[in-house]
């Protein structure tokens, strides 16, 4: 990874924390606290530096863009997930299955050794473990069908798309990669 990639991503995440640090000067609707920004910082620059750990030989658009989506909707999952819940709030229960969700992205990643072909196994699988959890939650809390429930469905949806659509620019990323060669 070269140096000014690294700065890069660094200045990208003091550009971003400056927003909330300046929101918190002019309105008292944004109330930060240093594991706030802590948090945040960690995760924009984990983001960030994956992002260019993943695709620092990768010449190939298709698999950067891939690798772009993928990382992006982890940190939007987690990010959303720490701040106000995805089910409920967050301290509901449910939310902890987010965790999981993450979990097998990381994992599946790891084991396919940043290769396409597992990239995109790996993202099929995040995307059906994405979709999984709204079914598990009403499985086991069983809430009462409403409005609420209809949008956690769909904001789960929306992370489904995301994955699955990396999963595919995976896939286009290993069909261009063989014909290479």
């Amino acid at each position: 990874m070269k140096n000014k990639n690294i700065i890069r991503v660094v200045i990208v995440t003091v550009l971003l924390l400056m927003i909330p640090l300046i929101a918190m000067q002019f309105t008292n609707e944004v109330v930060w606290t240093l594991s706030d920004f802590i948090i945040a910082a960690a995760l924009l620059l984990g983001t960030g530096l994956s992002y260019e750990f993943i695709t620092r030989k990768s010449g190939n658009l298709a698999y950067r863009v891939a690798v772009g989506i993928a990382v992006g909707a982890a940190l939007l999952l987690t990010w959303m997930n720490l701040a106000v819940g995805l089910i409920g709030n967050e301290n509901n229960p449910p939310n902890l299955m987010y965790i999981g969700v993450v979990a097998i992205e990381l994992i599946g990643v790891a084991i396919s050794r940043f290769k396409p072909p597992g990239m995109m196994r790996a993202l099929f699988a995040t995307a059906f473990a994405q979709a999984m959890v709204p079914v598990i939650a009403i499985i086991i809390w069983k809430p009462e069908i409403n409005l609420g429930v209809v949008q956690v469905i769909i904001l789960n949806s929306f992370f489904v798309m995301l994955f699955v659509g990396s999963a595919l620019l995976f896939r286009h990323a290993s069909d261009t990669e063989k014909e290479t060669y």
